[in-house]
């Protein structure tokens, strides 16, 4: 370890896992179980909000048309894309607490305006709709730099991989959550008014209480959000933001004392020492950080920007490639809410089986396997259950074949979440300086929101039919569901590849890892101090 290592940054590497480390999860976690909640839980009503607000009188019911499902399912990405590079921007400029509390703030409004929009005509809805999950989307954007930033400068080098990762693992949860909620409500609703299916009464199928149904669903991701404002308000700076951006060695030993239970003293000559060093002074445009991280910004960006292209064109358009391969029921055959409960059971299973299961492999296995291996690893096996999905699509098409179909679906999203999915949100809270720590993590996860933005609006047009015939209402023909996965899976390996170019970062010190302290080669004493009559080592 570098001599310049603050004692305080040195008690928080060794700390061994205390209460303070699971309290940090827990917070920041819930901000990504109501990120992931309110980005999926579109998916599970777009069918329903073209039942209600486009009906034709045609022989399938109504759907959105392109430009309103593109706007509809895009616009939050939109939002989060540019909530992560400002908010990681602010954090490294105001402190990661400071902007930690607006954030949660505008994912409640924004949660709660989405279920309340305006007028009962098409236009109307979807405009006020698209207006609030944007700003949903810029709130859920800034949690990503925050929470990845502020659980990496709190937790232990020995086990940062799984506290980041747990963090992130709520997702899985807030997938799990949008499912189970929306199966709830529609399953009460279709209970209390029968409906007959559109194929017997196009009209009476879409019965006037279903306009509630999308409006709760949305709504209730306010929630969680809510509950843990107090607490995120609770959480003091983190040390390493305090002493080595703010230059305050003293309040940085006063709140890591509280939080360690240990008395640590400030030592404000070596924090004067490291702030004038070349390591702590060099900007994000400038020669020194692109000869020292250039290349670990170029790898974090394009392996994020490559996963999500994949990973949400997947997770937004389930319901479409259910339906392509005969798991879910054509929509004739189905009255508006039980189409809304059926939709919602095919993801609650895949959630269960193969979403959160991965999330907690990652979290398990982090520190063992190291982030490269995992990340490589998945890449490899999303590649690979991709093209063993698109190669024979014809296949898994047939009734027989569809469970099968569904497992191999699912094994996607497992080496998915056991894989770059967590990966590409751990990496980039550890490799970068402090004072850029937070922006690199914001570049980074907006690189993943574009590629989000481009499977979201691409996948929508090229998984439609080469068939004119059975292309849905107002879109062009595509290529097709089975071409649409050929190419996610090219994505997949190119995402091994740039995979190369991301650092190993497992048990090192954030310090270590950016050079921040690479002046002064003594080692750092590590001792016990006796605190209320126990040791601890600092």
């Amino acid at each position: 370890m570098a001599g310049n290592q603050l004692r305080v940054l040195d008690a928080l590497d060794v700390a061994k896992t205390q209460w303070y480390h699971f309290t940090a999860i827990v917070i920041a976690g819930m901000g990504f179980f109501t990120d992931a909640y309110d980005l999926f839980s579109i998916s599970l009503v777009t069918k329903l909000l073209g039942r209600l607000y486009y009906y034709n009188g045609g022989p399938k019911p109504g759907t959105l048309p392109p430009n309103v499902a593109a706007a509809v399912n895009g616009v939050a990405l939109c939002g989060t894309l540019a909530g992560q590079l400002f908010f990681g921007w602010l954090g490294d400029k105001m402190g990661r607490k400071r902007v930690y509390g607006i954030t949660l703030i505008l994912m409640v409004v924004c949660s709660l305006g989405s279920g309340l929009s305006f007028s009962d005509e098409a236009k109307g809805v979807m405009a006020t709709l698209c207006f609030f999950r944007f700003w949903l989307g810029f709130g859920i954007g800034g949690d990503y730099p925050l929470s990845a930033t502020i659980m990496s400068e709190y937790a232990n080098k020995r086990t940062r991989g799984a506290f980041i990762a747990a963090v992130f693992a709520m997702q899985g949860f807030g997938i799990l959550a949008g499912g189970i909620v929306a199966l709830i409500v529609s399953a009460a609703f279709d209970h209390a008014f029968k409906a007959p299916t559109y194929a017997e009464d196009k009209i009476g199928s879409t019965v006037r209480q279903a306009d509630y149904i999308w409006r709760i669903i949305l709504m209730f991701g306010a929630l969680p959000a809510a509950m843990t404002y107090y607490w995120r308000m609770k959480m003091p700076e983190t040390a390493r933001y305090t002493a080595l951006v703010a230059k305050n060695a003293k309040q940085a030993a006063v709140d890591m004392s509280k939080v360690l239970q240990v008395d640590l003293q400030a030592e404000e000559d070596k924090v004067e020492k490291i702030a004038h060093s070349e390591s702590s002074n060099f900007g994000l445009f400038s020669k020194e950080f692109a000869r020292r991280h250039g290349l670990h910004l170029v790898g974090t960006t394009t392996t994020w920007f490559l996963l999500d292209i994949a990973y949400y064109s997947s997770n937004l358009f389930q319901k479409d490639i259910f339906t392509a391969i005969g798991w879910l029921p054509p929509a004739a055959k189905m009255n508006a809410i039980h189409e809304v409960y059926r939709i919602a059971r095919a993801q609650t299973l895949i959630a269960l089986c193969g979403t959160v299961p991965g999330y907690w492999f990652t979290v398990a296995l982090i520190d063992r396997l190291g982030r490269f291996f995992i990340q490589i690893m998945g890449f490899f096996f999303m590649t690979v259950f991709m093209f063993a999905l698109a190669i024979p699509y014809n296949h898994w098409t047939l009734k027989a074949n569809r469970i099968g179909f569904v497992v191999m679906y699912s094994l996607t999203f497992f080496f998915a979440n056991f894989g770059p999915n967590a990966t590409t949100f751990v990496v980039p809270a550890e490799i970068f300086p402090a004072r850029l720590r937070s922006t690199c993590h914001g570049i980074s996860a907006a690189a993943g929101k574009a590629g989000a933005i481009v499977g979201a609006f691409g996948f929508l047009y090229a998984s439609q039919s080469k068939d004119p015939t059975k292309t849905d209402p107002g879109y062009p023909t595509g290529i097709g569901v089975k071409n649409s996965l050929i190419m996610l899976g090219v994505v997949n390996f190119f995402g091994m590849v740039f995979t190369l170019m991301v650092p190993e970062s497992k048990g090192k010190s954030l310090e270590e890892l950016t050079g921040e302290n690479d002046e002064g080669a003594d080692e750092v004493e590590i001792h016990a101090v006796p605190v209320s009559g126990r040791r601890v080592l600092v």
